[in-house]
């Protein structure tokens, strides 16, 4: 008989109880919650102009992102298709959050595998070789845009994203 939990090493997807960043992810350029809460409409403009989908209505019916579809391209389409004052400027950063990885990472048990460094554009994953075991990914938070690229590559959803505010080990 064959272990069906065990074919999901190979698939890019989470179940739902696996969410990498199960309470939803502000939209970039957003507002504090508070301000984006009390002006979002939820009319679903944002959710139409992203154009790598990754916009969803999430808890109350409010946009959030979700990294499990793809990663942010930073397009700003959801900014300029909001009718409501919800965004800050976008020549800002977007958001202060970076991608951690976590201890399932299958390099971290020896297992060969570089997929998230291949989908960071910027670079922020990088491989670190050494005797006795495979490369080891190392994550520079300072060059990572949080763009969730990471995430939905991971097959083991061993990448979250953190606020860079609130953890100051955002790196590994």
């Amino acid at each position: 008989m064959v272990d069906l939990s065990k074919r999901k090493l190979f698939t890019r997807r989470a179940s739902k109880s696996q969410l990498v960043y199960e309470t939803g992810q502000r939209l970039p350029w957003a507002k504090t919650d508070s301000v984006f809460v009390d002006g979002c409409t939820q009319c679903g403009k944002c959710i139409e102009a992203c154009e790598t989908n990754i916009i969803i209505k999430g808890s109350g019916g409010f946009p959030t992102v979700d990294f499990e579809k793809g990663e942010c391209t930073f397009c700003e389409g959801c900014v300029t298709s909001c009718p409501e004052p919800i965004f800050r400027s976008t020549k800002e950063a977007a958001w202060e959050i970076a991608a951690k990885i976590n201890d399932t990472c299958l390099a971290y048990k020896n297992v060969e595998c570089r997929t998230c460094g291949d989908e960071c554009e910027p670079i922020a994953i990088q491989f670190s070789f050494g005797v006795g075991h495979v490369p080891q990914p190392k994550l520079d938070s300072q060059l990572c845009t949080g763009c969730g690229a990471c995430i939905s590559a991971c097959p083991v959803s061993a990448i979250s994203m953190t606020d860079c505010n609130e953890d100051s080990n955002a790196s590994q």
